[in-house]
């Protein structure tokens, strides 16, 4: 078996984000090796989402360097975004609420078959094709944690009358069937109790453990953070050196970031 880590190698160095009105974020370090769990901790309105989009390639770093998966950013954008996923994220990749479980999960297969396979997958017969695709869309159900049997009505279940941990694990499970190196997940714990809480960041660290870099937003980090990289978002101190005057500009900045992220 191959043991070579199938995960991103994730580094950053003074990465920063500037908008119309002021900064999203500035001066994040990050250092984490294939196959890591980064938890992003930070406020609402932080810059959180900003670095994600940012560290995958969707979003134009003003300052610093990174580099995800030997590839540098902002030069190669768009080779990090060929081997990064989101997931979870509002108003950039989220679910649609009047689809069913089973419509979402066709279409991003369909999509995956038609873009993201090889021209020598795509000569093969349909049935093999139909069956790769059943397989990839079972590995990530399963990866994810989701049985889709155990839902209300199974693959028919419309998106709105999934609790909140399955709409989850859902995004995790449609992000994974491109086979990502690098998984960034955006709100992990929103409105989740202590118990699904904890269940969510078991689901990340098990696909941590298999491999792929993992990238978490989050507004605390897990209760278990042995193995996790931690990074912070949020203003600094009032009276730290640089700081700005108004602390509504970092909100505004990450709100108009977010915008053009949307728009693209």
């Amino acid at each position: 078996m191959d043991s070579t880590p199938h995960g991103a190698a994730v580094t950053a160095a003074g990465i920063g984000v500037e908008g119309p009105r002021g900064w999203a974020f500035r001066g994040i370090d990050v250092t984490a090796e294939p196959g890591a769990l980064i938890a992003v901790q930070g406020p609402s309105g932080s810059g959180r989402t900003c670095l994600l989009l940012a560290l995958t390639g969707r979003m134009k770093p003003t300052a610093g360097a990174a580099e995800v998966g030997g590839l540098p950013l902002p030069r190669r954008m768009a080779a990090v975004r060929s081997v990064t996923a989101l997931a979870h994220v509002p108003g950039v990749a989220e679910l649609d609420p009047a689809l069913t479980v089973g419509e979402h999960l066709r279409e991003r297969a369909l999509l995956q078959g038609r873009f993201g396979a090889s021209l020598r997958t795509l000569l093969r017969p349909r049935r093999e094709r139909g069956a790769q695709a059943r397989a990839l869309v079972d590995g990530a159900l399963a990866a994810a944690g989701l049985d889709v049997a155990a839902l209300p009505k199974g693959v028919r279940t419309c998106v709105r009358d999934l609790e909140r941990l399955e709409a989850l694990r859902l995004s995790v499970a449609l992000a994974l069937i491109g086979g990502p190196r690098l998984l960034a997940v955006d709100d992990t714990d929103l409105k989740l109790s202590d118990q699904e809480r904890t269940a969510a960041w078991s689901m990340l660290h098990a696909l941590a453990a298999a491999g792929t870099t993992v990238l978490a937003v989050c507004s605390e980090p897990p209760a278990d953070t042995a193995g996790v990289v931690l990074v912070r978002t949020g203003r600094p101190e009032p009276d730290a050196i640089g700081a700005p005057e108004d602390g509504g500009h970092d909100e505004e900045g990450a709100a108009d970031a977010l915008a053009e992220a949307g728009r693209a």
